[in-house]
């Protein structure tokens, strides 16, 4: 079973890839279509100087939307590349038994438990919790109270 979703099935992958496609074609149809103006213009007596500097100007904006949609292209190839050789873990994945409803029932034992080790009963542990604060009126815990005080000039 595998752990991490695939990048065929990944969305924002494939927005990525259609969106750089998208403006790669439309970078490209709008530069080629503004310098086949620009020849036009070029060749023509009549035409203006605004007419010629406003296709130049569509021209540069026609070619940053081409970059733009070229280096999408290449961040997805990349991505793709990354995905596609990094190693997959061995994972162990449990089953939960959704037919149990007994919460007290006992717990499956692993396949790769040994037979003693699964047989003796676990030890309970204890585990003291550090977060509580004792008040400064309260006894001295028995071990405590046994140990010598050194800094007691009464006792020396």
């Amino acid at each position: 079973m595998q752990t991490r979703p695939r990048l065929v099935t990944n969305v924002p992958f494939w927005v990525l890839v259609i969106a750089s496609l998208a403006a790669v074609i439309g970078g490209l149809v709008l530069v080629l279509r503004q310098v086949d103006a620009i020849q036009a213009l070029v060749n023509d007596p009549n035409a203006t100087v605004v007419t010629v500097y406003v296709a130049q100007s569509w021209v540069s904006v026609g070619a940053a939307i081409l970059a733009a949609g070229a280096i999408g292209l290449a961040s997805a190839l990349a991505v793709a590349t990354v995905v596609s050789t990094r190693t997959n873990p061995d994972v162990a994945i449990e089953t939960i038994d959704w037919t149990s409803d007994d919460e007290s029932a006992a717990e499956q034992i692993p396949a790769f438990a040994t037979a003693p080790a699964a047989t003796a009963p676990a030890a309970p542990i204890a585990v003291e919790d550090a977060d509580i604060e004792t008040p400064s009126t309260a006894p001295a815990p028995p071990q405590v109270a046994a140990q010598k005080d050194d800094t007691d000039p009464v006792a020396r």
